[in-house]
């Protein structure tokens, strides 16, 4: 695993100002705030119940703010559907992958993908050449896709008969068919073996490296550590440290999120 140290600078992908999220008088995340930079891995960690996967339900539109603000590169977006953040470029996996699980792996990356040639009624009946050539370059990009996520041998495979590792290469490849510009990982690690979690960390430091911004939900310390910076802590529903790896590690209120009793 290697540590990206691609300088974010400017105007942030992603600022979550103030968040909250609701589920009547329970706040589940409460005046959470912490910025993404652009063009670098940033880890959000916290203890099981602490808002992690509701804080991303929350920026891509699924469930409705009560409080606070979400920005995307200084825009707000807070309010909109999840069709219209996606829209905006901004993508995400899931903790428990969710493919069509009787679709091929190839019949699964090529739905994913937004703008399609036969999409419009009178595109579809009209399009001729220019219809063909469209479906036959969405092909290629998504053989790319495929190729370079590593499920060339399992391609024309059903999807729900790949393995949980494949299944988390397959949310990649699903999300990188749209080509978004922030890409929002829940958990990736999690029911990976070994030898497929070095796959998928590479693919993710190759990813940044050529300009794609992450912001990672993950349990796995020792990826989280040499792969993300910064990384920002979830406890409780509130942000209490944004950091690098060592500030993470040391600062007690992190030690006393993890190990003091924060519920599952």
């Amino acid at each position: 695993m290697t540590v990206q140290d691609a300088a974010g600078q400017g105007t942030p992908a992603l600022s979550v100002d103030g968040a909250a999220v609701a589920f009547g008088s329970l706040r589940v995340v409460d005046g959470a705030s912490f910025d993404v930079p652009q063009g670098r891995i940033t880890g959000l960690i916290g203890p099981n119940g602490a808002g992690k996967s509701t804080l991303f339900n929350a920026i891509t539109g699924n469930l409705p703010l009560a409080g606070g603000r979400i920005l995307h590169h200084g825009q707000p977006i807070h309010g909109q559907s999840p069709n219209q953040i996606f829209g905006r470029g901004i993508a995400r996996t899931f903790q428990i992958p969710r493919p069509f699980s009787r679709m091929t792996v190839f019949e699964n990356v090529l739905v994913s993908a937004p703008g399609q040639p036969g999409e419009r009624v009178w595109r579809a009946l009209l399009g001729g050449a220019g219809l063909r050539r469209g479906h036959a370059e969405l092909t290629e990009r998504v053989r790319d896709v495929i190729a370079f996520c590593n499920l060339d041998d399992v391609r024309d495979q059903p999807a729900g008969a790949i393995s949980g590792g494949q299944q988390k290469l397959l949310e990649l490849a699903r999300v990188l068919i749209a080509d978004p510009d922030l890409i929002l990982l829940d958990e990736p690690a999690a029911g990976v073996n070994p030898r497929l979690l070095d796959t998928l960390v590479e693919k993710i430091v190759t990813l940044n490296q050529q300009g794609k911004t992450f912001l990672v939900i993950e349990h796995n310390m020792d990826m989280v550590m040499s792969l993300c910076d910064p990384i920002v802590v979830l406890a409780r529903g509130s942000v209490i440290l944004s950091g690098s790896a060592d500030q993470v590690a040391s600062d007690p209120q992190v030690i006393e999120a993890y190990l003091g009793g924060e519920a599952a």
